[in-house]
């Protein structure tokens, strides 16, 4: 059951129930080598979903791993996000103040630097990273519907998006959002009641739950809260 692939929604891609996240992947210390064999381990593992991200700046990594054996592009499907927009980056960076900017011009130059940097022809799903409150739902219905028949990003979805901003942008598509990637853990158990939840189902898709550990203070933090987690999940 683990390793069967879970369809995220009626039209939406196949991906494995874990999914390999990439936020630290610069601090991990591996060579292109070592990224290249961590990734053969997790496809014999059948986690064949890897996600990234334009501000994790792990995707030229994982790219030149990826390079030493294009063959796996094959094997898996490759998540990025798009919309924040750090100070200093380039073409999808700020110049002073970090801000979010779901604008069609910079969704559209950000997942061309991801494919570029990842060295593959699409994206198997692109996520707008988080809510922004100046999005223009047309704006960005544009850039996906574009991003869609140029054949360079195959699904879309969202992030952090609360009920309204997912039902907002939904309206505005020919095709479905095939995701809502929810932060979720004992820590942050919000979705249970703010709807994100609840509208998963009624829209008939998978959410792609993100920090399920809380950042790994389950296992590294000793205070109250802490403690009480561990009580009750021992007993669970």
């Amino acid at each position: 059951m683990l390793n069967s692939p879970l369809q995220l929604s009626p039209k939406g891609p196949l991906f494995s129930r874990f999914i390999a996240g990439f936020w630290r992947l610069k601090y991990w210390g591996m060579n292109s080598q070592e990224i290249l064999g961590f990734t053969e381990q997790l496809l014999e593992l059948g986690v064949t979903s890897m996600d990234h991200a334009k501000v994790y700046q792990s995707e030229a990594l994982f790219g030149e791993a990826l390079a030493l054996k294009p063959s796996l592009r094959q094997k898996m499907q490759i998540v990025s996000k798009c919309g924040i927009r750090p100070p200093g980056r380039g073409i999808h960076g700020a110049e002073k103040v970090p801000h979010y900017d779901s604008g069609k011009k910079t969704i559209i130059e950000s997942t061309e630097s991801s494919l570029k940097d990842l060295k593959t022809d699409y994206l198997d799903l692109l996520l707008i990273h988080r809510p922004d409150y100046l999005m223009n739902g047309d704006d960005i219905a544009e850039a996906f519907s574009d991003l869609h028949k140029d054949g360079k990003v195959r699904h879309f979805g969202v992030s952090n998006f609360t009920t309204s901003q997912f039902a907002m942008l939904q309206s505005k598509l020919p095709f479905e959002l095939v995701t809502n990637q929810i932060e979720f853990s004992p820590y942050n158990m919000s979705a249970l009641e703010n709807g994100q939840f609840d509208q998963c189902q009624q829209f008939s898709i998978s959410p792609m739950i993100w920090s399920c550990l809380g950042g790994g203070r389950l296992f590294t933090e000793s205070d109250e809260m802490n403690l009480r987690l561990k009580t009750v999940l021992g007993e669970m």
